[in-house]
């Protein structure tokens, strides 16, 4: 919908304060890659190999285990009722911030976790058995945390690829001509749907290699991962360590394309196999095991998230926990009553603001800007954080605005901006032009028609990207510690820091801070339109 004149120069200007001061920082990170050297420095080092495996299986594997959690529940319960209470709890689950998720997983996981106080009397435990079920040197517990929780990013975007009209009449139209469920699913719709996922799992595979928060919380403690490595690294003084963390983050790079491209390969492959093969290529009694399966393992996957976030309800108002007691010894609100307050406070204030700035420029951008820059737009959910974390970081220090409330900001808008236009990109488009027409036709100015008729009538969509914004600001973890210089204290890198040693009860009252937080904005976002509407606010 981009046009000519000073709106659409305005929305190109606007996204590019946000995007376009990252790229000198980002060259001037990498340079220092350059020289063999630091290459030679980088292959020699002890933690490299364990770190880079470690890396490659926590990435892999998570992104393959989402994959097929999605896939699973997608061809076994669509169209269905639950399918449809699974639709209706999935903000819910996509409110829980991964900092948090990962200390849910880790008390439930842990030696010492409820997992085990439950297995113990049966066992015989009186001391937290030896095994290592969390920071496991292969990156296991890091994995499963990323396939549980990027599988309910996965099904956010399937969901609104399904809703769709033309998919719904495709579905209808293949099973009226006899096609099982599997069939319909093999033969017509994956190939439609899998191109509009290619984005959504690029970007689910970047943040597989490049997490932090959840590796410092669940991932392997020494060697780390190859993006705690590179982070460790690039916080170092001395510039030959800080060139090796430079070489690290441009590795992280390099193999997010090699697998993305090997990933784009083996699609071309099976897209030349599903056209050779015929529809009734998939035997029945291996369609019966896979849906019996999915029938018994599908239940307590929906009920994970609920089950993390009441296992820290209980641990932050536990008055001694000892292992092997199920149950606290007592209950107490002490900790609550004596919780440092100042991180809810730093994020609270940080992630409104981010949400605030990026709502009208991701409505400049839908309105005038070029859409088929969107692609571009898109770059940060899809690329490692952690080089351009870096590269941010890079361009504060020349600027003079690291460790300011401004430059902390600026890095957090990098990623909640793109996410705010993923989210009212399709509302957008879907809304009737017509409507925009007849007002102009009734004499308004499209600024006019835009602020009288278009943006009323998206009072819902943009109350969920305001809080889907407010949410992606509040689980950031490397733009806060990098950009911010460890002078901001936000309720993720409490959070995270709590993790490496602090009391638990402590710590599950930070996690459901940051669980609190985003929702909260859920509900608001929830509940204005609705208040809006009744009280007809703006509305003739």
């Amino acid at each position: 919908m981009g046009g000519p004149g000073w709106p659409a120069v305005l929305a190109v200007a606007l996204v590019g304060l946000v995007v376009a001061p990252l790229l000198p920082g980002l060259w001037l990170t990498l340079t220092p890659a350059a020289h063999a050297s630091v290459w030679a420095a980088l292959w020699a080092d002890p933690q490299w190999p364990q770190a880079l495996q470690a890396t490659l299986t926590s990435a892999l594997l998570g992104t393959a285990l989402a994959c097929a959690l999605t896939a699973g529940a997608a061809t076994h319960l669509y169209p269905s009722a639950t399918w449809l209470r699974l639709q209706r709890r999935l903000p819910l689950l996509l409110a829980v911030p991964h900092a948090a998720f990962a200390v849910g997983l880790a008390f439930l996981l842990a030696p010492s976790g409820w997992l085990a106080r439950l297995v113990a009397p049966v066992a015989g435990w009186a001391a937290p058995p030896a095994w290592v079920t969390v920071q496991d040197p292969h990156g296991l517990a890091l994995a499963l945390a990323l396939a549980l929780k990027e599988s309910f990013f996965l099904l956010w975007v399937l969901m609104a690829v399904l809703a769709e009209q033309a998919t719904a009449r495709h579905l209808l139209l293949a099973r009226s001509l006899g096609y099982s469920p599997a069939q319909v699913w093999r033969v017509v719709l994956w190939p439609q749907v899998l191109p509009r996922l290619a984005w959504p799992l690029a970007a689910v595979l970047a943040y597989s290699l490049s997490v932090v928060d959840m590796a410092l919380v669940l991932g392997p403690g020494n060697p780390p991962t190859v993006a705690v490595l590179a982070w460790r690294w690039l916080g170092d003084p001395s510039p030959d360590t800080q060139a090796q963390g430079a070489a690290a983050a441009l590795v992280l790079l390099c193999l997010w394309a090699a697998l993305a491209s090997a990933a784009w390969a083996l699609w071309r492959g099976w897209r030349v196999w599903q056209r050779r093969a015929t529809p009734s290529g998939i035997r029945a009694d291996v369609v019966t095991w896979v849906h019996t399966a999915w029938q018994v393992g599908v239940v307590p996957w929906f009920g994970v998230g609920a089950a993390l976030v009441a296992l820290l309800a209980l641990w932050s108002v536990a008055d001694g926990w000892f292992f092997p007691a199920l149950w606290p010894q007592g209950l107490t609100l002490r900790h609550w009553q004596a919780a440092d307050v100042a991180p809810l406070l730093t994020t609270l204030w940080l992630a409104a603001a981010a949400s605030t700035v990026c709502l009208p420029v991701a409505l400049a951008w839908l309105e005038w800007g070029p859409q088929r820059a969107n692609a571009v737009l898109y770059l940060p959910l899809v690329l490692p954080a952690l080089p351009l974390a870096a590269g941010q970081y890079t361009t504060l220090l020349h600027t003079g605005l690291d460790g300011t409330a401004t430059g902390l900001l600026w890095a957090h808008l990098l990623w909640v901006l793109p996410y705010t236009v993923l989210t009212l990109v399709g509302p957008y488009r879907a809304l009737d032009p017509r409507l925009l027409t007849t007002a102009r036709a009734l004499g308004l100015t499209r600024w006019q028609a835009c602020l009288r008729v278009k943006w009323p009538l998206l009072l819902r969509p943009l109350c969920a990207a305001a809080a889907v914004g407010f949410a992606v600001s509040v689980a950031q973890y490397l733009p806060t510690q990098i950009a911010g210089g460890g002078r901001f204290v936000t309720v993720t890198t409490e959070a995270v820091n709590l993790s490496a040693g602090g009391h638990r009860s402590v710590l599950a009252v930070q996690a459901l801070f940051q669980v609190a937080l985003p929702l909260a904005a859920f509900a608001c976002a929830s509940a204005w339109p609705r208040w809006a509407t009744r009280h007809r606010l703006g509305v003739r």
